[in-house]
């Protein structure tokens, strides 16, 4: 199967800002490692554009984010500079928005191998913050298989880093308050990713070890979201907050 058009059906929607029909309704046959190379390529196009890498991000890493997305197999996607929300988000720029709590991992420490722990993970980490992952998926109605998702990088689209603390204790039993417009909307504790968010991001590095990559040292990892996302509207202010790390916040216009 020719992945060209496929990238370019992707592409075209990221930069017009339209959504497409999955890629999968006529290609039945997309794989999983084929939509990574799909991904490789868009990341490839982003960075032709002038934008560099700024941090990887995880995605159905909770039970709650994969019975939203009727999915049951985790991914991870690539964010840019130029995707960076510096706590405003601009609704026009998306298709259909929509957030999620998350805690982001700076990492101290490079990272790769077939077998990577949660425990080296949290040697390696430098330090955690509180973050906000803003999906916006280029296929209509949020309507994907996997594979359609992974081409998607994994519906990336915005983030936001709160301030940095040195990693906690225990992130397992860390809980998450997710409020919008001052109601809260969500609460979950550090288990719900994968029992660990380190967890996820051991995962992470054993998934980039099959493709013959490692987890730089001073990459920042969005390790999955907490609770599901909630849709972003004009006007609406979303403001996570995880015990012992801080809080971040998100004013969309």
């Amino acid at each position: 199967m020719e992945l060209q058009p496929l990238t370019d059906r992707v592409w075209e929607a990221v930069q017009s800002t339209t959504a497409i029909s999955p890629l999968t309704d006529t290609n039945p046959e997309l794989t999983i490692d084929s939509a990574y190379s799909i991904q490789e390529d868009i990341l490839e196009r982003h960075i032709r554009t002038g934008a560099t890498v700024a941090a990887a991000k995880l995605g159905l890493t909770s039970r709650a984010k994969q019975q939203q997305m009727k999915v049951s197999e985790p991914l991870y996607g690539w964010l840019t500079d130029a995707m960076k929300a510096d706590g405003k988000a601009v609704v026009d720029d998306y298709i259909q928005p929509r957030a999620e709590p998350e805690v982001a991992f700076i990492m101290g420490e490079e990272l790769g191998g077939p077998d990577v722990t949660t425990a080296q993970v949290m040697a390696a980490t430098e330090a955690v913050a509180p973050a906000l992952d803003i999906l916006d998926s280029r296929f209509t109605g949020y309507r994907f298989t996997l594979a359609d998702l992974v081409a998607d990088n994994s519906s990336a689209a915005g983030f936001v880093v709160g301030a940095s603390v040195a990693p906690t204790s225990d992130l397992r039993v860390t809980g998450c308050v997710f409020e919008k417009n001052d109601e809260v909307v969500a609460t979950a504790a550090g288990a719900a990713v994968m029992d660990h968010p380190a967890a996820a991001v051991a995962w992470f590095v054993r998934k980039l070890h099959e493709r013959e990559r490692t987890l730089p040292a001073g990459i920042t990892v969005l390790a999955g979201a907490w609770t599901a996302a909630v849709p972003i509207t004009p006007g609406d202010r979303l403001r996570a907050t995880f015990d012992h790390i801080g809080s971040v916040e998100l004013e969309a216009t």
